[in-house]
């Protein structure tokens, strides 16, 4: 998969939809990647699930599919999906409606073949869905999530820590002027970034003003856009951002750069997560390293021993974050 995905330039993620049938994909991304697989030589499965004897299931809610396959989340399923294959594992991709609440008829889609579960999802994972998934009698794992009262491995990434040096760098460069881009209140991840991020400023003495977060305009693909442009409509702009995401801070440099300003002469911004946009951002984004491919690898890791030693040792494993300081965030003002 990894030489078509490379031979269409989509995410592994996407041409593992493609070749198993799966929706989520639109159809000119669909038709290239056909193309791919036909002239590399390769061929398609014979049906749409997984028939081998060694299958784990990715689980994925299905209104976050566009969001998943293209920033943040391709890189953890690739990183799954590469783990699995390397174990011997194919990988079943389901996607669920939350509003349907349709987790049950995941077991009649599920095959005796299948081993195992990971859920990779956009957003917070509560505990009756845990329940219903439970109820299968399957080993599961959690990225990105931790749901309280149940001891299920989870596989996180250090984001407080990562909010934490994003506003630690701004403030080490002088800035005191500084307005924060958060994420959805719903998402717990994004909420630990905006906590570490308040904690450093706090230790500054300084105390962020609610008309320099904005709320956020949640899952609109421009939310980083709107809300840059609610800060620069206030009497006396920031000199520095932090945005809760890189796909937040493309808009907002997007905004920045609308009306006239400079990044980072004007306003520095930083960010968290280091997709691989970020390095060839105009400017390149100053961003904390979230190592999204190391989650997914390690999510089956600890699927396979869940598999087959029946429990596993440690429930939360946290990966570190790292500052990747780039052109965005200027030097010190």
């Amino acid at each position: 998969m990894r030489d078509v995905a490379r031979a269409a330039g989509v995410a592994i993620a996407t041409v593992s939809l493609v070749v198993h049938g799966q929706p989520g994909v639109s159809p000119a991304t669909k038709r290239h990647v056909l193309e791919a697989v036909k002239q590399l030589g390769y061929s398609m499965p014979a049906a749409s699930y997984p028939t081998q004897n060694q299958t784990v299931g990715l689980l994925i809610e299905k209104s976050a599919m566009p969001v998943m396959l293209d920033i943040f989340y391709g890189a953890v399923i690739s990183g799954f999906q590469s783990e699995a294959q390397r174990q011997g594992f194919q990988v079943f991709l389901y996607m669920f409606d939350r509003e349907k609440n349709n987790l049950e008829s995941l077991r009649s889609q599920l095959t005796e073949n299948v081993r195992g579960l990971v859920i990779a999802n956009d957003g917070d994972v509560n505990s009756e869905m845990v329940i219903q998934l439970e109820a299968l009698k399957l080993p599961l794992v959690l990225i990105e999530n931790y749901v309280q009262g149940h001891e299920l491995p989870c596989i996180l990434g250090d984001n407080y820590t990562a909010g934490y040096m994003a506003m630690a760098h701004l403030l080490s460069l002088g800035h005191r002027s500084i307005a924060v881009l958060p994420g959805p209140t719903k998402y717990s991840s994004l909420q630990d970034r905006l906590r570490g991020c308040l904690a450093a400023a706090a230790e500054a003495g300084l105390l962020i003003p609610a008309e320099r977060m904005p709320q956020s305009h949640s899952h609109h693909a421009k939310k980083g856009y709107f809300e840059m442009q609610e800060i620069l409509r206030l009497p006396e702009r920031p000199t520095g951002v932090v945005a809760i995401s890189d796909k937040t801070a493309f808009g907002a440099m997007e905004a920045i750069k609308e009306a006239g300003l400079k990044i980072p002469g004007d306003i520095a911004i930083v960010s968290i997560d280091d997709v691989a946009e970020a390095a060839q951002a105009n400017p390149p984004l100053t961003t904390v390293h979230i190592p999204k491919y190391e989650m997914g690898v390690l999510a089956m890791q600890k699927l396979q021993q869940l598999i087959n030693e029946g429990s596993t040792l440690a429930v939360k494993s946290v990966l570190y974050a790292k500052l990747v300081v780039r052109a965005s965030s200027g030097g010190p003002v």
